[in-house]
């Protein structure tokens, strides 16, 4: 079978609930942070203005992820993911807000950002303990392949649309688009069945959350799957510098382009991954997949040319997205689900630090070396980084999925 089960989400209620209220969510999502990025670089004309965005997310984000996971083992995880996405609404009604005023004040995107991340950080720990306890164990690959491959159709549509809309019109459309959508997430997430909390859960304290960590850092497969994914995503991340590279090819509605191809690449990689469920060694896929991503974003670095450089993303998009499905896989395949939330929190600060700080790292290396040499040698460093972790993490590399059944 090439194509992923999709009929999944004909057989489990919950999650094509669970799945379709994200996908909206993450539509909406994309508007917000392509209008953030482009609002951010006309205002300041600097890249590294816009990296620091994702460093002012940094922080709420490893302190609220690691709060948001052990809340998400003590308590009614509907309600945990119901309350954050209100409150995520109510930052891109500010940002409208702001954006309709005769002079936007900077400092309000920034203080968005940061609230937006603290929402997203107590959304994704319940979100994602929830999904494996909505299907059967044998499901966990395609049902992690549905879950990113709508995710990343949404992220694929969001910022295609946003790039083009807000060359039309300006940020405010996007902003208000993205208050829209949460009509219908909200809607998808309210009538979710989902299954209590065990009556013995522990409360949310700072030994529980303690206990979570140290969990990850005692199981080497886990540790390997996160430290793979930082490096790639700090070393490899080029987003921030999509405004400024859009100026190269074509202007403002280019860095809708740029934003949605490593979406595409993941969108197809996932959709077709029904080969997945027949390698069982998660640890060597997930090394490979980074290195590629790697070597996808160096070449990148290089492409003169607006197709290729779509093309080159759209490689490594689906080198991550292949990535996703085997680091999804083995989270769900090892951690016991009373500790899910927690660990969740961790996959949360493992999979959006590296991002995060990646593009303050890219944003920073281009105003030293430019943009071309940033984005090429962080891709090199990518594929040395993950190299170095196989080597150093052998049970990682190792990991079989049939011995952990």
């Amino acid at each position: 079978m090439i194509l992923a089960d999709f009929s999944l989400l004909r057989r489990r209620r919950d999650l094509r609930l669970l799945v379709f209220g994200y996908a909206v969510s993450r539509f909406g999502t994309m508007f917000t942070q392509v209008a953030l990025a482009v609002q951010v670089y006309d205002l300041t004309g600097s890249t590294l203005a816009v990296g620091l965005l994702g460093a002012s997310e940094f922080v709420p984000i490893v302190v609220l992820a690691l709060v948001g996971g052990a809340l998400a083992d003590a308590f009614d995880r509907r309600k945990l993911i119901w309350g954050a996405e209100l409150t995520a609404s109510a930052v891109s009604l500010a940002l409208l807000v702001n954006a309709l005023l005769p002079a936007p004040h900077l400092w309000v995107l920034y203080v968005a950002a940061v609230i937006f991340a603290g929402a997203s950080a107590l959304l994704r720990p319940p979100l994602d303990a929830l999904m494996p306890r909505l299907v059967e164990r044998d499901e966990l690959k395609a049902a992690s392949a549905i879950y990113g491959s709508l995710a990343n159709l949404a992220t694929i549509a969001g910022p295609a649309l946003a790039g083009v809309l807000i060359a039309a019109t300006d940020v405010s459309f996007a902003y208000g688009l993205d208050v829209v959508s949460f009509v219908a997430s909200l809607t998808a997430f309210a009538l979710l069945r989902t299954p209590p909390p065990p009556p013995d859960a522990e409360s949310p304290s700072l030994r529980s959350i303690l206990d979570g960590l140290r969990y990850a850092i005692s199981r080497q497969e886990l540790l390997g799957s996160y430290l793979v994914d930082i490096n790639a995503m700090f070393f490899g991340m080029p987003f921030a510098l999509f405004p400024a590279l859009a100026d190269r090819y074509g202007g403002t509605q280019v860095v809708g382009l740029l934003w949605a191809a490593p979406g595409v690449g993941a969108l197809l990689s996932m959709s077709t991954s029904g080969w997945a469920a027949r390698v069982h060694h998660n640890g060597r896929a997930i090394v490979l997949a980074a290195a590629a991503w790697g070597v996808a974003i160096a070449l990148f670095g290089l492409a003169q040319t607006l197709w290729l450089a779509l093309l080159l993303l759209a490689l490594a998009g689906a080198a991550d997205g292949i990535s996703g499905i085997f680091r999804g896989a083995l989270w769900n395949e090892t951690i016991p689900d009373h500790m899910r939330g927690r660990l969740a929190g961790v996959e949360m600060i493992s999979w959006s630090s590296g991002p995060l700080l990646g593009n303050a790292r890219a944003g920073a290396s281009a105003a030293l070396f430019g943009l071309r040499g940033a984005i090429f040698g962080g891709g090199v460093l990518v594929v040395v980084g993950s190299v170095a972790l196989a080597v150093a993490l052998p049970r990682f590399w190792n990991y079989d999925s049939r011995a952990a059944s």
